[in-house]
């Protein structure tokens, strides 16, 4: 089989972590190969604080997805989340020199890397440079002003912004698992690729992936995303208060969540009992259900509402910004009991849960399509983009090469209509490699 149509994701989250191995079957689709996962131990709120046993956690997921898959993993793409991300608004502009020419990429790129000069705190470096919607010399909401004539090229940008050191230590973790970095993605971003439909993109949706040390938000509205944000809550800190609330240990409480939990407490009866073993020769404890949900459902309402917060903040209550698809939720943190419910409850906008169903084999597992996996399966269908993008660009420079061997003038312009669309390089893709170079300079 052929080494490049594979792609690897790897999810480095708070309470698991991911190795998925997949590739592109002959209708599109993408069928997962193989799945290794293991406990994450050393990440705490999406950002390593401990670099070996992260790097052990690693090397045993990809180690499981490697002998499922019967394949060698050599290359990843990593996600970055934590809650060290944040994002932001900002307007920026260009003067072209000469306005007699088309608008064309190499002024894009002159107005993308103007963006990148902003000053951030220290420390921070921008990840994402995402334009929403460009202005040429003051006519407004163009979406593609490649073509176009003006002298002033304008652009609303969603700039997103997180910590060099936590991005650097998750290449330092990934590369002393003996992998090779082929590229970086924000988790919100690749959630949403694996769980949105194009149409809910367009009509406006909120995606919320409740992880285990964070909760990720992406925004999109007429296929663009518009805000994204990390919340460093999940569902660990459920786990926490009921571990708190019940005086019983981690392990104990994790399975209550999972078995009895609700986010919504006027479901349980007063007289509805959990009797749990106690430590080592101890009386068994009775908890009720009825207290285990209300622990559950004031952690929860806490985080939804930050949440809602975030998705005011991009500007929802706007005729114009209506998100029309409402919420799509996923993560691990979207199975709990009722929580469909109670979001519709506090936000008043429509929800569902998302699986990562919707670009995958039609054959799939069905443990792989579970919500636990939505970042996962973005990730490696962002290394599968990725891989065609490189052969584009190769294609690109072999009609090149060919040009430059004396096609005459005429056969010239035939070829280049029909060269395939270079397209812009990601910020995330420079990022990729000033990582990579970073690491083999530091070695």
């Amino acid at each position: 089989m052929d080494k490049h149509q594979i792609s690897v994701g790897l999810d480095i989250g708070t309470t698991k972590i991911v190795a998925m191995i997949g590739r592109k079957n002959e209708y599109g689709k993408v069928e997962i190969l193989g799945v290794g996962k293991s406990k994450s131990l050393g990440v705490h709120r999406g950002v390593v604080n401990n670099i070996t046993q992260t790097i052990q956690s690693i090397q045993q997921a990809v180690q499981e997805a490697e002998a499922a898959a019967s394949e060698k993993i050599e290359d990843v793409t990593v996600g970055i989340a934590g809650q060290h991300i944040r994002s932001l608004q900002h307007s920026d502009y260009i003067t072209r020199p000469n306005s007699e020419l088309v608008i064309d990429e190499t002024d894009i790129d002159r107005l993308i890397n103007q963006v990148h000069k902003l000053v951030m705190l220290p420390g921070e470096e921008i990840i994402h440079v995402l334009p929403q919607e460009f202005k040429v010399d003051g006519q407004a909401e163009i979406k593609e002003p490649i073509g176009m004539y003006g002298g002033r090229l304008e652009a609303n940008f969603h700039v997103v912004v997180g910590q060099v050191s936590s991005i650097r230590n998750i290449g330092r973790c990934v590369k002393s698992a003996g992998l090779d970095l082929e590229g970086i993605t924000l988790e919100p971003l690749a959630s949403a690729n694996a769980v949105l439909s194009q149409e809910e993109k367009e009509a406006g949706v909120a995606l919320i992936d409740i992880g285990g040390g964070t909760t990720d938000l992406a925004v999109f509205k007429d296929g663009i995303i518009r805000h994204t944000a990390v919340i460093p809550f999940g569902g660990n800190v459920i786990t926490e208060d009921i571990k708190e609330g019940c005086s019983i240990i981690e392990k104990q409480a994790e399975l209550l969540k999972i078995k009895f939990g609700s986010a919504w407490p006027g479901e349980n009866k007063d007289n509805e009992i959990v009797s749990i073993p106690g430590l080592r020769g101890r009386e068994p404890k009775e908890i009720t259900l009825k207290n285990l949900s209300k622990i559950i459902h004031a952690r929860v309402v806490e985080i939804i509402e930050q949440v809602y917060v975030e998705i005011k903040n991009y500007g929802h209550e706007e005729q114009k910004k209506k998100l029309i698809a409402g919420i799509v939720l996923t993560g691990g943190g979207s199975q709990l009991k009722h929580l469909k419910q109670l979001v519709e409850y506090i936000t008043g906008m429509d929800t569902r849960i998302g699986y990562p169903n919707e670009h995958l084999a039609g054959d799939s597992d069905e443990d792989i399509a579970s919500p636990l996996f939505a970042t996962a399966v973005g990730l490696v269908m962002d290394g599968l983009k990725r891989q065609d993008r490189k052969k584009a660009e190769q294609v690109a420079e072999e009609i090149a090469e060919a040009e430059e061997e004396g096609t005459s003038s005429e056969a010239q312009q035939d070829m280049v209509t029909e060269e395939p669309k270079k397209e812009r390089r990601s910020f995330l893709d420079k990022l990729t490699e000033r990582v990579k170079e970073f690491l083999d300079n530091a070695e």
